[in-house]
């Protein structure tokens, strides 16, 4: 684990399982559908139990597909975080289709989406490095520079946790974790 103090917040790199964080909330890096699937968005429901899908059943009602790039809140069902901020991360297509900028914002809103529901920790999985395909390496740098500069305008945020699964995941986003304090 490595933890870097931005402005008044506490940033948190560690390797395990979202699903097992203590933090008042974690990102979900969903489908569009919001109704489930696989990697982290399937291990989320299958923890969380029906309680996460039946909202998110509500949310998707209510107002269609979830664009990419975009959050909404649920709560954590039978997880240890209350809560679930579920955000669509772009899909790779090489760079030429704005993923960047997407997956900025899908950070951005889920933090943004934490302070409207007065949320004070954040556990971020890798968002859209799965199969999305997006490089790992990239959406760090994204993830880490995002993250930096809310967390510097908005200290309603006290703590935000990335939550990589695998050892070589963790090592790609060491550097990038390390000169976000810089």
């Amino acid at each position: 684990m490595e933890v870097l103090d931005i402005s008044r917040s506490k940033l948190v790199l560690l390797q395990g399982d979202i699903t097992l964080e203590e933090t008042d909330a974690i990102v979900n890096a969903a489908n569009s559908g919001l109704m489930g699937g696989g990697g982290v968005d399937g291990a989320i429901h299958r923890a969380g139990g029906p309680r996460i899908l039946e909202e998110c059943r509500k949310i998707r009602i209510a107002r269609g597909d979830l664009p990419t790039g975009e959050a909404v809140v649920t709560s954590g069902g039978n997880l240890k975080a209350r809560f679930v901020i579920h955000t669509v991360g772009p899909v790779w297509h090489g760079g030429h289709r704005d993923e960047d900028r997407l997956l900025g914002n899908a950070y951005r809103n889920s933090l943004e989406a934490a302070v409207r529901n007065h949320i004070g920790s954040v556990a971020f999985p890798s968002i859209s490095t799965g199969v999305y395909g997006f490089p790992m390496e990239r959406a760090s740098e994204i993830a880490f520079s995002t993250v930096c500069q809310f967390v510097c305008k908005h200290q309603e945020v006290k703590e935000v946790r990335f939550v990589v699964f695998s050892k070589p995941d963790f090592d790609v986003y060491m550097p990038h974790f390390r000169s976000a304090g810089s």
